[in-house]
C-alpha cells in the first residue's frame, strides 16, 4: 500500500478569513479537500494550482500568507 502524504494551500479572503484546501498524495493521485465548503476532487496533475483556483473562484480567497 502506498504511503500517504499531506500538504495544504492556504489563502485569506478580503474579510481576513482563512480558507484551506488539503492536498493528500497517494501514488500518482492527489485528493483535494476544502475545509470551508467540503469540496473534494481527485486530480493527477497540478493539484496546488487547482486548489488555488478553487479558493479564488469559490471563496474569493486570494491573499497568499507566504508573500509579504
Amino acid at each position: 500500500m502506498p504511503s500517504m502524504t499531506t500538504s495544504k494551500v492556504s489563502r485569506w479572503d478580503q474579510h481576513g478569513r482563512e480558507h484551506v484546501v488539503h492536498v493528500q498524495k497517494s501514488g500518482v493521485q492527489r485528493q483535494l479537500s476544502c475545509d470551508t465548503c467540503d469540496w473534494r476532487k481527485r486530480v493527477q496533475f497540478l493539484p496546488w494550482l487547482k486548489a488555488e483556483e478553487h479558493l479564488a473562484e469559490e471563496h474569493q480567497a486570494t491573499v497568499d500568507p507566504s508573500v509579504p
